[in-house]
């Protein structure tokens, strides 16, 4: 049944596209069979072992809950698609049915490649759901949309191909074009002809999908410039399909991961940084909410880079590291997915972003100040609030395989040097140990920037814009209220279980 996942939001938007049925109704019927279906799969109580095969048109696709992040990734999923499309709030009809056609088609792009067990398809699937986001941002988007839209489409375009190529070239030196196979030729004792090559493509490739530092430029316009429900969805969702994939394939490869990354591993403990701190830098400079969280959203993945170099670390054996992991993806996708929400919310009311053209919007609409305060706090890291557990696991695994003392060093290479020397100064603290210490100034940047933020716009005496604002509406307010749900849900009982 996990086919259904994929069309029936294709049918949806085929309906709305070719039938002319009212986009919103459609896609929210859409969207809540997809939530119900979607949650009954990841609550069954079936082995996560055993594969669920589908076919379509006689063609074998493989969908399966096998993979450890499967699951709650078609759980995040169905949760921001939900959400997108209560709050889905466009110009007029027209827009209506496009914004609601494009959520829908990268929705069932997401979900498929989260499902899928077959590697082209995993790949096919993520460039479809691509389209649509192009399409919104030049279509809909804000400020220089065209410009934002074609950048974003030649960084990814390129990605992409980056990244077929490291998949091709792990498959047929593998023989093996599916997860399982390749799990099986693993343990079968096969090993890839070029590992470095290998793993420096897909780091390369997966990394420019997920926004990694210096390669992140794209990512921020993009999601400032997009419809809220695409932004939504792809900052939410969308973006945590290159981390699938990496943290997919060396978990395959279990304690052989390092041959593939290892030697990569030092580098991408500096680039984190770069998203981490610099970015976070870059995101307390900016004036409007739009880029603030578009930035800030990219300063985040620093920390899922960060488990995943600690997974690498460990041999692949790392459990924390990857539940960790996983934990930050689904609240990261489900705080940023209502911080983009809200955004959407605050524009229609005071018709600007510009961080000084507002204030003292609490005292107009305290529902929304009082949400915009717990996406805040949870993107911050807020203890009982979801991205909490997700970073302190993080934080906790980057010590699970380090012994006191020891300088543990992934490879020796000229990068190894710095860490080497820093290594000697700081108590024997190894590579991924120093890069947490740098890294957690990440957190007092966090701080800094939605603080400031929620000062400008829901303080002080209300602005001229803020004066315009008028009661919200019940869909906008139970859309909100269902992410936040989550997020305190997951704050309190984190899913470990999944």
């Amino acid at each position: 049944m996990l086919i259904w996942l994929i069309l029936i939001p294709v049918i949806a938007a085929a309906c709305i596209g070719l039938l002319r049925t009212p986009g919103r109704a459609t896609a929210l019927l859409s969207a809540g069979l997809t939530l119900v279906l979607g949650l009954c799969a990841v609550l069954s109580p079936t082995d996560c072992g055993h594969d669920c095969l589908s076919s379509f048109c006689g063609m074998p696709l493989q969908l399966s809950l096998a993979l450890p992040l499967s699951r709650i990734m078609l759980l995040l999923t169905v949760l921001v698609t939900f959400a997108a499309v209560l709050g889905l709030k466009a110009p007029d009809k027209d827009a209506a049915r496009s914004w609601a056609i494009s959520a829908l088609l990268l929705s069932a792009g997401a979900t498929g490649a989260f499902l899928s067990d077959n590697i082209i398809a995993f790949y096919g699937f993520h460039e479809l759901a691509l389209i649509p986001t192009f399409v919104m941002i030049g279509c809909y988007g804000r400020g220089n949309r065209r410009t934002i839209a074609w950048t974003a489409t030649l960084y990814l375009g390129l990605a992409s191909m980056v990244l077929l190529a490291g998949l091709l070239i792990l498959c047929s030196e593998m023989h093996a074009w599916s997860f399982s196979t390749l799990a099986a030729a693993v343990q079968a004792g096969i090993e890839p002809g070029s590992p470095a090559l290998i793993g420096g493509l897909l780091l390369l490739g997966f990394g420019t999908l997920v926004s990694l530092f210096p390669f992140h430029t794209w990512a921020a316009p993009a999601y400032a410039s997009a419809p809220t429900p695409i932004a939504m969805l792809h900052a939410g969702v969308l973006k945590k399909f290159g981390l699938y994939g990496l943290f997919t394939i060396a978990g395959i490869f279990g304690d052989k991961c390092g041959a593939l990354f290892g030697c990569w591993n030092n580098l991408l403990l500096l680039l984190l940084l770069g998203n981490v701190l610099w970015v976070g830098y870059v995101t307390v400079c900016q004036t409007r909410l739009d880029d603030m969280l578009g930035n800030s959203s990219v300063m985040h993945m620093g920390y899922l880079f960060l488990a995943f170099a600690a997974f690498i670390a460990g041999q692949g054996h790392n459990e924390l590291a990857l539940q960790g992991a996983a934990l930050l993806m689904l609240a990261h996708g489900l705080s940023i997915a209502l911080l983009f929400l809200l955004t959407g919310q605050i524009e229609a009311q005071t018709r600007t972003l510009e961080l000084d053209s507002m204030g003292g919007l609490a005292q107009k609409l305290p529902y929304l100040g009082f949400m915009f305060g717990l996406a805040g706090l949870a993107s911050v890291g807020l203890p009982l609030l979801a991205n909490f557990a997700g970073e302190f696991t993080i934080f906790v695994s980057a010590f699970a395989d380090w012994v006191p003392g020891s300088c543990l060093t992934t490879c020796d290479c000229i990068l190894s040097r710095p860490f080497s020397a820093l290594s000697q100064m700081l108590g024997g603290l190894g590579p991924v140990q120093l890069t947490l210490v740098f890294a957690l100034w990440g957190l007092v940047i966090s701080a800094i920037y939605m603080l400031r933020a929620f000062r400008h716009i829901f303080e002080a005496d209300v602005a001229h814009a803020s004066a315009r604002a008028d009661k919200l509406s019940l869909a906008d307010m139970v859309a909100a209220a269902f992410l936040a749900l989550f997020i305190v849900l997951f704050g309190i009982l984190p899913p470990t279980c999944l």
